[in-house]
């Protein structure tokens, strides 16, 4: 009985102290490329939640580190709030669609969607294109198009499932567009912020929300936001790809059954 009630609040501060820290991390990555809930959702399956609760509770955190990577922006004169807002109106309607699809998908066959995701992810930031060879495709037909309709199908998968839409925000971004990759982060934070109050709204009213992980996760992703916002104005995120490719190998193969 006593070493019960010893362990029990060690282990749920151990939780507090992993859910702090993976978030930071996320939060991090997410505004300096993308992938960060490759993490975030894992550990909250880990910690028990089904698929459907796991990813409800992840968009608290993804609305909160989007807000900070805005403001954090904002304060270093990086803001162009119509043009974003104009983009995040094309990823709204798969957005709301991808998150209904997701919820009715049986907790078995999210998960095995979110480890095939999480390989993919992988394998595209280790093997990743140049941009003069999407150069020459983009020329081909008009970018605009292309951009619109990119945004609603990211938004589409965005809604569903969440890992790794950062990065196809930057690809879509980067190579449908002239702006350069600072410029696309700062776009991607408010275009993902956009579509994500709708969604949040459906796994809240789904009951699909756990509000206590949530708030101590968005803690952690609002902190690693703001501060990735900053550095990324002044670098990049080189360093980031390598630790994250070993992470998402290492869980995608947990849920597989791997290991």
């Amino acid at each position: 009985m006593l070493e019960s009630i010893i362990n029990e609040p060690i282990a749920e501060l151990l939780k507090i102290f992993l859910l702090l820290f993976i978030g930071t991390v996320a939060g991090f990555i997410n505004v300096g490329a993308g992938g960060g809930s490759i993490l975030t959702l894992p550990v909250l399956i880990f910690l028990g939640m089904d698929g459907a609760l796991a990813n409800g509770t992840n968009r608290l955190s993804v609305m909160t580190q989007n807000f900070f990577a805005i403001s954090s922006f904002r304060q270093q004169g990086m803001h162009d709030f119509k043009t974003s807002f104009q983009m995040s109106l094309f990823t709204l309607p798969g957005a709301v669609v991808g998150a209904f699809l997701s919820i009715k998908l049986d907790n078995i066959w999210f998960e095995r969607v979110l480890a095939i995701v999480m390989i993919f992810v992988v394998l595209s930031m280790i093997f990743n294109g140049s941009r003069s060879s999407s150069k020459k495709i983009s020329s081909m037909a008009n970018k605009k198009i292309l951009l619109y309709f990119s945004l609603f199908g990211i938004g589409f998968y965005g809604g569903f499932i969440q890992v790794g839409v950062g990065l196809l925000f930057l690809v879509a971004l980067f190579h449908l567009s002239d702006m350069n990759l600072l410029h696309v982060n700062m776009h991607k934070v408010f275009i993902i912020l956009i579509y994500t109050l709708p969604v949040l709204g459906i796994f809240i009213v789904t009951r699909n929300v756990d509000w206590g992980y949530g708030i101590i996760l968005s803690a952690g992703t609002a902190f690693g936001a703001w501060w990735g916002a900053r550095v990324n104005v002044q670098r990049g995120e080189k360093i980031t790809r390598f630790v994250l490719a070993i992470s998402v190998l290492l869980m995608s193969g947990k849920l597989l059954g791997v290991f």
